[in-house]
């Protein structure tokens, strides 16, 4: 699943998306900070591809996207909103394919602006990246050709604190940033940066009113940050050969970035810094039981703004939860099935 899918709804209740064969479900607490009901499967009957996406809007409204077969030897692309937890998702709605039609041309992107507008990117057949977007007043937008050329892996798309889209893609050698330059904008290419990114890495973070931080992997093991308009500084060598997860929260009164990652051990690593403060350096602490190789993490906050980490293995369908402790420091809970 491409992006954070653990996120909080409206009503603080916690939920997690998971892709499964054909499928994508959902699981949920019952009540804030309480058990967890059983999965519910999104947006009806339709047939989906291993391929999804979900962002969280500022409105906390949930928005997946994943491709589905049509015809014989073609795919399209599907978006579903989740408003609450308790209440079903709307249906998939098709929204097309970025050539017209053909075959599933990559795993999708998709940020939600601070208007509730969903924007969908995905790599397009020519190796660059197409974007669609929501109207104001219900419908979609053209499908947009965004440029860019060799696009691999999965693409970062992030909602700024000033409520702007952005998108993030690594090439070969080299990283991309398109931004858009004013509410509902199309997205444009601001930026290649010189670097070596591992594609399927990247995640990207709003850290301040003006930035975004995008981090990734480079070829050498180490973990990177790069904000557009400067150059990739080291924070610290990956803790495992996965993409970390970051969330922005307040330890000892300090605005910092906590990263979540798979380490080679097999358990969850954390590690911890001033936002935006890369000099100051951080270091890995893992926590929790070791892990099939194939879990992934994710982290939120809940209602009451304490960090949550989850982790979901596709072979074996464990999801563990965690919670920061209400004490100072990272200390977490002892972690537990759900």
């Amino acid at each position: 699943m491409n992006g954070d899918w653990l996120i909080r709804g409206r009503d603080g209740r916690l939920s997690v998306y998971l892709p499964t064969d054909g499928a994508v479900l959902c699981r949920a607490e019952r009540g804030p900070g309480g058990p967890w009901a059983p999965a519910r499967r999104i947006g009806g009957d339709q047939q989906l591809l291993p391929s999804h996406a979900v962002g969280r809007g500022q409105d906390a409204y949930a928005h997946l996207v994943s491709w589905r077969p049509t015809v014989h030897g073609e795919s399209g692309l599907v978006h579903s909103t989740h408003f609450r937890p308790r209440l079903a998702a709307l249906d998939w709605n098709p929204i097309g394919h970025p050539n017209g039609k053909g075959e599933e041309t990559g795993t999708p992107a998709v940020a939600v602006d601070a208007e509730g507008r969903a924007h969908v990117f995905v790599r397009n057949r020519g190796g660059g990246v197409s974007m669609r977007a929501q109207k104001e007043k219900g419908g979609w937008d053209p499908w947009r050709d965004l440029k860019g050329r060799q696009v691999q892996g999965e693409l970062a798309a992030v909602t700024g604190e000033s409520g702007r889209v952005e998108l993030y893609a690594a090439v070969p050698g080299g990283l991309l940033h398109w931004r858009q330059e004013e509410p509902g904008a199309q997205p444009a290419l601001e930026e290649a940066m010189e670097a070596a990114a591992r594609p399927g890495t990247l995640c990207a973070l709003a850290t301040s009113p003006q930035s975004t931080t995008l981090f990734h992997t480079d070829d050498s093991g180490d973990l990177c940050a790069w904000r557009p308009g400067g150059k990739p500084v080291v924070l610290l060598p990956s803790a495992g050969p996965g993409p970390v997860r970051a969330i922005r929260c307040e330890l000892d009164g300090h605005d910092c970035t906590l990263l979540a990652q798979r380490s080679s051990s097999g358990r969850v690593a954390f590690a911890a810094y001033p936002t935006e403060q890369e000099s100051a350096g951080a270091w890995w602490t893992e926590s929790g039981p070791q892990l099939p190789s194939d879990a992934e993490v994710s982290l939120a906050a809940d209602e009451e703004g304490r960090v949550v980490a989850a982790t979901l293995s596709a072979s074996t369908g464990q999801l563990l939860v965690t919670r920061r402790k209400d004490e100072a420091g990272l200390a977490l809970e002892a972690w537990r099935a759900v």
